[in-house]
């Protein structure tokens, strides 16, 4: 099989933009929208070309057939009660979803617009290392990123001995880099483990992974709208899920960046890379690390149009060749990638897999 990637990256333009909102006392509060002259983080142009037969035909590996699995087993096997994210109901309503001040306007933020959402289920962490490893148990499922042979890494958790093997970076971010044997159960490359991270959420997975994993456990991903309206929990024109001040009273309510990205991450909020799930305040809705921590697949094609009318359970364009995912990670700062934002947006092919790519799942019931 013939792998390769291709490398793509783009600086974001520049925005000097003043973001105006309501803080929660009814004054304004400003925010600055990321500096002039900043780029993105890079991990939405980690883009992989299709894979290819030697005979010239695509390599496909849908889904369908943990789907079917999962929706012929009429209990849930042994074991499986125990190690599936407990759920939380999000009660369906209207919301304004995106926004008028538009952190990175070429995300796609904007305009702002009113939703409505019916009631669903929504898994109150990331999945879990220990989660996927479930799932791995009972179906043998292999990822994406261990078919490839590879995946995305951020320099800067890696080891010495695992960067001089490396010759080649991603141009215009060259913290990325692409890591041999790296996936989700060697995170940074063969000389690592998950096992000390097992409460930590999954990465290296591509959205074809998630969706796999999801439908194995009889729930979906989440659309981009579901996502949001829940992020949002409750909250109106708020920045974050908790209000408008990234950090209230001098409290970290997410993982995130601090110092300066890439070359310095402090750890104020007590994490170099992820962090256990649950480590930091649930929104009003219960849910953790809706923002930070690692990124989140949805089910929507990504565009960067959206229409002003009143929508009742948007699903996004019909087709498209990225995935919308929501939520910024670890490696979120201001300076470089104001992502950690509920209306913040970003996106990646649907087999792409980085060292801060995770996902939740959602259901119509509580599974």
């Amino acid at each position: 099989m013939v792998r390769y990637f291709t490398f793509l990256l783009f600086f974001l333009g520049c925005v000097s933009k003043v973001l105006v909102v309501q803080s929660p006392c009814g004054t304004k509060e400003q925010e600055p929208a990321t500096p002039e002259g900043a780029a993105g983080c890079g991990c939405d142009r980690l883009k992989r070309a299709a894979a290819v037969e030697e005979d010239g035909t695509l390599s496909i590996d849908p889904a369908v057939k943990y789907s079917t699995e999962a929706n012929e087993r009429t209990s849930k096997t042994p074991g499986e009660e125990r190690t599936q994210s407990q759920m939380v109901l999000i009660s369906g309503g209207e919301f304004l979803m995106g926004t008028d001040n538009p952190g990175i306007p070429p995300d796609g933020e904007g305009p702002q617009r009113l939703v409505t959402v019916d009631s669903f289920y929504m898994d109150i962490q990331e999945v879990t290392n220990q989660q996927f490893q479930s799932f791995i148990s009972a179906t043998g499922y292999v990822t994406e990123a261990e078919k490839f042979g590879d995946s995305f890494v951020f320099e800067g958790i890696l080891s010495e001995a695992v960067k001089n093997q490396i010759d080649q970076a991603v141009a215009a971010a060259p913290w990325w880099l692409p890591v041999k044997g790296a996936t989700w159960k060697h995170p940074e490359g063969p000389d690592s483990n998950i096992t000390e991270r097992l409460d930590h959420p999954v990465v290296h997975l591509s959205w074809t992974d998630a969706v796999a994993y999801c439908s194995w456990a009889n729930k979906r991903l989440p659309t981009e709208a579901e996502w949001e309206y829940a992020c949002r929990g409750g909250l109106k024109d708020r920045l974050y899920p908790w209000g408008n001040k990234l950090n209230p009273k001098g409290q970290h309510y997410a993982n995130l960046w601090q110092g300066d990205f890439p070359t310095h991450n402090s750890a104020e909020d007590g994490f170099i890379k992820t962090s256990p799930v649950m480590s930091f305040p649930a929104n009003q809705f219960g849910l953790y690390d809706m923002v930070g921590n690692a990124w989140e697949w949805t089910s929507d094609w990504w565009t960067v149009h959206h229409t002003t009318e009143q929508q009742h359970n948007p699903v996004g364009p019909p087709s498209g060749t990225d995935k919308v995912k929501k939520g910024g990670s670890y490696m979120c700062h201001k300076s470089y990638c104001y992502r950690y934002r509920c209306a913040a947006r970003s996106q990646n092919t649907p087999d792409s897999s980085a060292s801060n790519l995770g996902f939740r799942c959602v259901s119509q019931m509580n599974r």
